[in-house]
């Protein structure tokens, strides 16, 4: 073949491929992608479009600076004794030179925890279990000063105490409002966490009002009205301040919501507003002048609500009386086991945390109006508030907290409750956790999974005393207990009285009988 000819086979294949492409291209059938970049580049942000995100930053900045020079770290240190070695073999006479090495030494153990100074000469707002049974407590500030710190007093029903130093011009924080503080809104922790001392932490308000908390040591007249934050807390952060974005304290951190007691996005702070009450009451008397109307109250649930006559799943479900029901101010007033409080002193109360914020506004003696529903009833009642005890006793048991197995007995099993029931045994009436008034119930030994009781009483560990509606009754035996179930439609909620063996103390379960 001629280099003509080569020449122009070569051109004609050029030409078809070309060709080639560009019908392709046309029908959308290749990608030309390798040469050319089809996305283009995104546009850098502007200065208007960062300003917000900037100016949240400086915020951030601005209350870590105003803050933290008034926070504190908190050493509380508790002497204990530790007992003498005992020795054996000691070589006769020598008794009395041995004694002399095994006399008994003290050693400090010591906690950590936070606190914030709210005044110029040294008085300093931090949790009771901080500084609890502590016989020093040491604060370190900011610039690293080391004050010996007094306790003026401590109030376990809050976890609030207040502590002293002994300077002046101190650096102080801000109060706020926590009343104004809405959920999703900024908030910023500070403390000593894990001893990593002076921590900035922020994240938002999760929740408020939050209760029935399972804490630990927790006081039967312990008030519970937290606020919820996703702001990093860790044991150490205790008593340090959650601040507004504003710069104010609206609550103490008192505690975690976790299975390994770190961080788990729970935190929870006590509101300011009932801190400042507390340490008011500390600082001018020495004690805390709470008013309470002395009921056990738990959170309604749909079944109580029915029960009640309510429209609405709301308000706070009367338990039991405290300390007894002769001394309870309110059941001297006329409130009974299973009311529903809605509303006191003309406020709407939602849950036990409203109608403890309520309550904590007002001083013993004082008179406040109770509005409940009593099974269909709406009732008004006025209550003299009276004061806790100074030392209650503890509702749950201290001790073992082993579950009773019942001995063999007769039982009975009712369906429509989804229960198994029987006497209570000897060994469970001899065990010094049922009172007498209580050991001549039935004990639930056993609960059907699928039955209208699984979830709400617990096997070996509730006893029924009373049935309170559709008819109220003791319950002594199984033939009072079947009379009762009898007398109940298919549907219908039957309200009864129950003793917690585990909690020492009484409650009503709302049961919807099949």
């Amino acid at each position: 073949m001629t280099k003509l000819a080569r020449a122009q086979l070569f051109a004609i294949a050029i030409i078809a491929f070309a060709s080639g492409l560009v019908f392709a291209s046309g029908f959308d059938l290749t990608k030309i992608s390798w040469a050319q970049n089809r996305s283009q580049p995104a546009p850098k942000p502007t200065a208007a479009d960062v300003k917000p995100l900037e100016e949240t930053g400086q915020a951030f900045e601005a209350i870590a600076e105003h803050v933290t020079p008034a926070v504190v770290s908190i050493t509380a240190e508790q002497l204990e004794t530790r007992r003498p070695t005992v020795r054996r073999n000691v070589p006769p006479g020598m008794e009395e030179f041995f004694r002399n090495f095994d006399a008994p030494d003290q050693q400090p153990r010591s906690g950590s925890g936070s606190g914030f100074i709210v005044s110029k000469d040294g008085y300093i707002l931090t949790n009771n279990h901080v500084v609890a049974d502590a016989d020093r407590v040491t604060v370190t500030m900011l610039d690293n000063r080391r004050l010996e710190a007094k306790v003026v007093g401590r109030d376990p029903t809050t976890d609030v105490a207040v502590i002293k130093v002994e300077a002046r011009d101190l650096p102080t924080v801000t109060m706020g409002d926590d009343s104004r503080t809405r959920v999703g809104q900024w908030v910023v922790a500070i403390g000593n966490p894990l001893g990593l001392d002076f921590t900035v932490t922020a994240g938002i308000v999760s929740a408020k009002g939050r209760s029935q908390l399972n804490l630990p040591g927790r006081d039967p007249y312990a008030i519970q009205d937290f606020i919820q934050t996703d702001a990093a807390i860790n044991p150490g952060n205790s008593g340090g301040p959650l601040v507004n974005i504003r710069g104010e304290v609206i609550g103490i951190n008192s505690a975690i919501a976790s299975q390994t007691g770190f961080n788990a996005g729970y935190g929870f702070a006590i509101p300011i507003t009932l801190a400042q009450q507390v340490m008011k009451d500390l600082v001018e008397h020495g004690r805390v002048r709470r008013a309470v109307i002395g009921v056990s109250i738990g959170e309604v649930e749909p079944a109580d609500a029915r029960a009640a006559g309510l429209t609405e799943i709301r308000g706070a479900k009367v338990q039991a009386f405290t300390p007894s029901e002769s001394e309870s101010p309110a059941a001297r007033a006329g409130l009974e086991v299973g009311d529903i409080i809605v509303g006191a002193a003309g406020q709407r109360v939602n849950r036990v945390s409203e109608l403890q914020r309520v309550i904590r506004g007002y001083k013993p003696a004082e008179v406040v109006e109770v509005e409940v529903m009593r099974y269909g009833q709406r009732r008004s009642f006025r209550v003299r508030l009276g004061e806790p005890p100074a030392d209650p006793e503890r509702q749950v048991a201290q001790g073992n907290r082993r579950t009773l197995e019942p001995v063999a007995a007769d039982t009975r099993s009712y369906d429509r409750l989804g229960i198994t029931v029987q006497p209570v045994s000897p060994e469970i009436a001899n065990s010094g956790r049922v009172d007498a008034e209580y050991r001549r119930g039935l004990l639930v030994s056993a609960v059907n999974v699928r039955g209208p009781s699984f979830r709400q009483l617990i096997a070996n560990q509730d006893i029924i005393i009373r049935v309170l509606h559709p008819a109220r009754r003791d319950i002594r035996s199984a033939a009072d207990l079947e009379e009762a179930v009898k007398g109940v439609r298919r549907g219908d909620v039957m309200s009864l009285l129950v003793y917690s063996i585990t909690g020492q103390t009484t409650k009503v379960v709302n049961l919807p009988v099949e």
